[in-house]
């Protein structure tokens, strides 16, 4: 089974759930096509709860479907997909790119609060946010071993013997999944992903789980 974990679609800013690009849809949209012209048989399409994550699907499936070859299955939303948690003062984060926006997730906490704690205000200062959340030993919730084994535990998932198993599935998600996931399977760190692009993971039942970068291409 081939699974193809990628980055969402292009936004503007990460501060807050915001869309993607109008350039990014239609990005999408022709890597969908790529995959509706290169493969035959179901196509199930998946996405983190995100905005960003959802609307990169939605243009890759249309995208799919507009190919005419593979048989498109969903979008729809699998939890195991979710940036990773992360927790500020007992509610669950996600990663943004300013105290601001970690703040508006609270009811009751400031900016000034957040950047009091331990772990958010060096987050937002480093030139490689996701890259230094991966070196890092304790966040407050998730490190990279937790989702890559997370990762590693949903695409086993994915092989299971069911009536109508794909032989490939496409996952958007979000660069701290792909890059972790990167570490965990080929021993290093992937950098941030382009745009719709990420690893390409292989599943096989009489194998180890192995995994290559993938650009993947439009039609």
């Amino acid at each position: 089974m081939r699974l193809y974990l990628l980055r969402h679609g292009e936004v503007e800013s990460h501060r807050g759930d915001v869309p993607i690009t109008a350039a990014a849809e239609g990005q999408a949209f022709e890597v969908g096509q790529g995959f509706g012209s290169r493969y035959s048989g179901p196509i199930p399409i998946l996405s983190g709860d995100t905005r960003r994550a959802r609307d990169t699907a939605a243009n890759l499936a249309r995208g799919v479907a507009d190919a005419g070859g593979g048989q498109v299955v969903g979008p729809q939303v699998a939890f195991a997909l979710r940036n990773p948690d992360l927790y500020l003062a007992g509610a669950r984060v996600d990663m943004v790119s300013s105290l601001e926006a970690f703040a508006a997730q609270v009811d009751g906490i400031s900016p000034e609060d957040v950047a009091s704690l331990d772990f958010f205000p060096e987050f937002i200062s480093s030139p490689d946010r996701i890259g230094w959340w991966l070196r890092h030993e304790s966040p407050p919730g998730e490190d990279a071993r937790s989702v890559a084994a997370r990762v590693r535990s949903f695409a086993v998932s994915l092989n299971d013997p069911v009536p109508g198993r794909p032989e490939v599935v496409v996952a958007i998600t979000h660069s701290p999944l792909v890059r972790a996931a990167g570490l965990d399977l080929l021993g290093r760190d992937i950098g941030e992903p382009a745009w719709v692009s990420g690893l390409l993971v292989i599943v096989d039942d009489d194998q180890p789980m192995s995994a290559e970068v993938s650009d993947v291409e439009a039609r």
